[in-house]
């Protein structure tokens, strides 16, 4: 899969490492501003506490 999308890309090899950079902190951007937060809302922990 790897070799496949790295062949794909135009350019030389640090243009397709740009890319590929920006396109992953595209991907991890995207899950913080709104995967995790819409997941964290259905996966709330409950308030738990310990008495002593």
């Amino acid at each position: 899969m790897y070799a496949a999308l790295w062949r794909i890309l135009p350019g030389p090899w640090w243009v397709r490492l740009l890319i590929l950079l920006v396109a992953a902190a595209a991907v991890v951007t995207a899950l913080v501003l709104w995967v995790f937060p819409v997941i964290d809302q259905m996966v709330a922990p409950q308030d738990v506490t310990v008495d002593e």
